[in-house]
């Protein structure tokens, strides 16, 4: 049977549990033994959100698809590497789901951000529609590099969230652009004199409610996605060590990717093996019951995750950091300085204070194959394996 026509109900009793090992198990960030926190580990699984493939839901831009089987599953990574950053963002990394609970209402506002739809910040909807204007008609392949640039597009649209997106390229992330970005200017005369210890409800963000004019806000809380490329065909071995350390790291969102003809959310790893989530099953799509309840069963994967070698890895991936305040991003960089100490581990990539004399325009979906950057632009592209996904329909 072709996994793209399994059922949830069906997929379900096809999965291995954890093995017993005493290798700890790296979620997102948090370290687990399998011997004595296999039920934390599967909570916290459980607890993230799983988009897949769906059918019968609107037609994309009137007349387009109803489902994505067979084309979206790099798009379905996406929504859930960035759904994470919400959860952070919204919920924080402690929230956890309970089937049959009802949650609160950022949750639910969360998950309306990513339903099927087409007045959803994210839904398949809209990065399938942002992507026809970076030249992907819809319903076909994305690349890791391509949905984490339509989502940083998307979410200058979602002011609830007021997220700072960042993608750094050419295997360089410059904090000097990502700290422009996360402080903007104040025009109001009095915000310049908060004291240095920033107030508990800026902490977090932008205040709800609060006019957008006075911009309080002193550090936009970061998304940060690096697209790489750590091999030719195959992943080079020298970075598994580096990139075992980035699911270790409390602002870790993940990373997304895949292996031949398959796209997957890699959450976690164990011992030479990573955890990911699997977005190859096609569920009807859900229609929410009123704008404060969504049925969301279908959206948390209840089964033990799925797991691959490290090894098998596609080179071509999109590593995730979610930063809530300038302390974070801080610490996330004392973090990737001390991966360069490692014996034997390869970075993954760069991080420097300034811009690179090297380097010009940050957005490389503006370029074009005449320009001056002709050659960044042709590395950008090299590193999108358009034979990724080869699925039937």
């Amino acid at each position: 049977m072709d996994a793209a026509t399994l059922t949830y109900d069906t997929l379900r009793f096809e999965y291995e549990d954890f093995p017993e090992t005493k290798e700890p198990v790296w979620i997102l960030g948090r370290k687990y033994s399998v011997l004595t926190e296999k039920e934390e580990i599967l909570l916290d699984v459980t607890s993230r959100l799983w988009f897949t493939y769906r059918k019968n839901f609107p037609a994309i831009g009137g007349t387009g698809p109803t489902s994505d089987t067979g084309w979206g599953c790099m798009l379905r990574c996406g929504q859930m590497i960035f759904a994470q950053a919400l959860i952070c963002r919204h919920l924080g990394r402690d929230w956890r789901w309970s089937k049959g609970k009802k949650q609160t209402d950022s949750y639910y506002n969360v998950l309306n951000a990513f339903i099927d739809k087409k007045d959803s910040y994210y839904s398949i909807h809209q990065i399938a529609q942002m992507g026809v204007g970076e030249g992907k008609s819809i319903g076909q392949w994305y690349g890791p590099n391509t949905v984490a640039q339509v989502l940083r597009k998307l979410a200058s649209f979602d002011t609830w969230s007021s997220l700072a997106v960042h993608i750094a390229m050419d295997n360089t992330v410059v904090m000097e652009e990502i700290r422009r970005l996360c402080k903007p200017s104040c025009p109001c005369p009095g915000a310049s004199a908060f004291p240095a210890a920033e107030p508990d409800f800026l902490s977090n963000g932008y205040p709800e409610g609060a006019e957008c004019t006075d911009r309080l806000l002193l550090w936009k809380p970061l998304v940060l996605l690096i697209p790489l490329r750590l091999g030719l065909t195959d992943i080079n071995e020298a970075y598994i060590e580096t990139l075992k350390h980035c699911f270790m790291m409390p602002q870790s969102l993940g990373v997304i990717g895949g292996k031949p003809n398959s796209a997957h959310y890699f959450i976690g790893y164990v011992g030479e093996e990573l955890i990911y989530l699997d977005p190859h099953t096609t569920q009807p799509a859900v229609e929410p019951m009123d704008s404060c309840y969504i049925p969301d069963e279908s959206f948390h994967c209840q089964h033990p995750p799925c797991r691959m070698s490290i090894a098998e890895l596609d080179p071509s991936i999109a590593v995730g950091f979610f930063c809530n305040s300038e302390e974070d991003f801080n610490d996330w960089c004392q973090r990737i300085k001390k991966l360069s100490l490692i014996r034997g581990a390869l970075p993954m990539f760069e991080l420097v204070e300034h811009q690179p004399s090297h380097f010009s325009s940050p957005d490389v979906l503006n370029l074009t194959p005449d320009s001056s950057d002709a050659d960044r632009l042709e590395r950008f592209f090299d590193s999108e394996d358009e034979d990724f996904e080869i699925l039937s329909l």
